[in-house]
């Protein structure tokens, strides 16, 4: 343990640190610059105000809910004082979930009661604002959400009194865990401007290059928005047709390559592809202008062109990923609809769509973010920025799984005084990407609030209307049963628009774990149908199930696109020379 006047001077230390972190953010404030909160206070604040104008107009239900709750909580009452005075076993109300897996929440009757009340009091509160009627659908989705936001943050495991793992620590280490939590706290506090988001992983134990994204190759090709990487191959002939990777420029592309046993990129190297993958710019106040079609015609249509001058391929075959698909899908119904002799459509051969939304019917939690609201507060802060923060649009998606991604890592952190442990995947979702504003200005309102990506001349694209079901190139579908970022009853809606041959496939697990499911670790499986009939539900009904990863599910399926082998091609060596070592510099630019 610390000795009691090194301790004094730690905790003097970071009082004075604390201190200058208010100074700090009074002064921002002060300031007056630009700032946006996501969620938006008013956009809460409205949500329950119209619930509770329906609770008043009609209280019954929720008074019924109010009897249910005391009837349970007398339950759950009296079985205590059993368990207490006559040593009968506990017996649960309310199923517990993972973060009581702490024996101590078992075997304290104390603790016990503290968990059974509060899971309890939780599956009221949620049950009782689901069971409202008379809200709209996009108001009972907000207020579902929010106030799964509130139980969830209330839990007593995230509070040092009401968590016996972190009082046991307290005791056994006479503080420190607490000292050493503050002063986590405080180290996250400086790094991010005053934001509290805990630190997932060890920042300094990945390094791009070295223990991440080190499939090796070169940047042959770049431009404002975007680095072309071409990878060396690892066969000694290669498929004739060359294979383009399109990523999301939400987050980074090397979410496929973190390491050589999980790599996508790697995999398909060694299958004998020339892969080519998009790496986005990092995108600051400059790009301010950079919009949708900007991604496709310097993103997309000039991989084509650079694949060409690198091969002498005008043909390739395409993969994309979740936005990414989204763009893809664009640029082919772009390639149907202009009718420009540089880019007809069978200029891809084949695409692959990842976990790809086109119909925004029904967007799934994202959706509690979109309204006209919240966008026009987005629309002002971006205006005056440029672009949004990175560190926004990754508090949203760590809001729909906000357990795993905030509360978990505030008790190991703060409570505990634990170091992350370091994870690849958790380093690479701490490393954000600003969005520019034009791009994401059209793509949240055209694609989220309207809905009009799927509407034949819905969006015009460089001059063009465009229309998906002009779309005739083969594609194939792979969507996750379990993602709350792409649901796949819309994937799949998307995927029925297409007018030419499509091969949908529902994968095991979420977003990512969905996709970046390599064959040698033989988890999840996969669902097929070879037809597509008009629901998600009737084609799960007839969907056949399968053992292992869709990654072999594809490769059959690629099978008559990839073309006869021809000689291994060398980075640099077409017309392209080489820029940088993959996985070059623009991926490497931090917030």
């Amino acid at each position: 343990m610390t000795e009691p006047h090194d301790r004094l001077t730690q905790i003097s230390e970071l009082a004075a640190r604390w201190q200058k972190l208010m100074q700090d953010k009074l002064q921002q404030q002060a300031s007056g610059a630009p700032q946006v909160q996501i969620p938006d206070p008013q956009s809460v604040q409205h949500a329950f105000e119209a619930l509770w104008r329906v609770v008043l107009e009609k209280p019954e239900p929720m008074l019924r809910a109010q009897m249910q709750f005391w009837m349970d909580y007398a339950d759950m009452a009296q079985a205590a004082m059993r368990q207490f005075w006559l040593g009968e076993a506990a017996q649960s109300v309310a199923q517990p979930d993972k973060r009581f897996k702490d024996e101590l929440w078992v075997n304290n009757q104390v603790f016990g009661f503290v968990k059974q009340a509060y899971l309890l009091a939780s599956r009221h509160i949620q049950d009782s604002v689901s069971g409202v009627d008379g809200l709209d659908e996009h108001t009972a989705q907000r207020v579902q959400f929010y106030t799964r936001q509130f139980v969830d943050a209330m839990a007593p495991t995230n509070f040092l009194a009401t968590n016996p793992v972190a009082l046991k620590a307290t005791l056994e280490s006479g503080g420190e865990n607490l000292i050493k939590g503050f002063a986590h706290l405080l180290e996250d506090l400086e790094r991010n401007g005053g934001r509290m988001m805990p630190r997932m992983t060890d920042l300094d134990a990945f390094t791009l290059g070295e223990n991440v994204a080190t499939t090796p190759g070169k940047v042959v090709f770049q431009n404002e928005l975007m680095q072309l990487i071409q990878y060396a191959p690892l066969t000694d002939k290669v498929h004739k047709t060359p294979l383009l990777v399109v990523p999301p420029w939400i987050n980074k592309f090397y979410i496929l390559d973190l390491k050589p046993k999980n790599s996508l990129i790697r995999w398909l190297v060694e299958q004998g592809h020339t892969v080519f993958v998009i790496s986005w710019v990092n995108p600051d106040g400059r790009h301010r202008d950079k919009g949708f079609e900007h991604y496709m015609t310097e993103g997309t249509l000039a991989a084509l062109d650079a694949i060409q001058a690198a091969t002498g391929e005008k043909q390739i075959n395409a993969a994309a990923y979740c936005i990414g698909g989204t763009l893809l899908s664009a640029t082919l119904a772009w390639m149907a609809a202009a009718k420009d002799k540089r880019y007809p459509p069978n200029r891809i051969k084949s695409a692959a769509f990842f976990t790809t939304m086109i119909d925004f019917s029904e967007p799934g939690e994202l959706g509690v973010f979109i309204d006209e609201e919240q966008l026009g507060s987005l629309d002002a802060y971006m205006e005056e920025k440029g672009y949004l923060e990175g560190h926004q649009m990754a508090g949203v998606f760590n809001l729909l799984r906000e357990n795993d991604l905030i509360w978990s890592f505030v008790i190991n952190n703060y409570l505990l005084g634990r170091e992350p442990m370091p994870f690849d995947l958790l380093y690479w979702n701490c490393d954000s990407t600003r969005m520019p504003a034009a791009m994401h200005r059209f793509y949240l309102r055209k694609m989220y609030l309207e809905n009009v990506l799927k509407d034949p001349g819905g969006v015009t694209l460089a001059g063009v209307p465009i229309d998906m079901r002009a779309i005739k190139t083969p594609a194939y579908f792979i969507s996750a049963r379990e993602d709350h970022i792409a649901p796949w009853q819309s994937t799949y809606a998307g995927a029925r628009l297409l007018q030419g041959p499509v091969r949908f496939v529902l994968g095991g697990s979420g977003h990512i774990a969905g996709i970046v499911n390599p064959p040698s670790a033989n988890k999840y499986g996969y669902a097929t149908n070879a037809a597509l009939p008009t629901t998600p539900q009737q084609w799960l009904a007839d969907s056949s199930a399968h053992e292992g990863s869709w990654w072999m599910d594809w490769a059959q399926w690629v099978l008559p696109h990839q073309g006869k082998p021809v000689a291994a091609r060398q980075p640099g060596a077409g017309e392209l020379p080489a820029i940088e070592d993959a996985p070059g510099s623009y991926v490497k630019a931090k917030l």
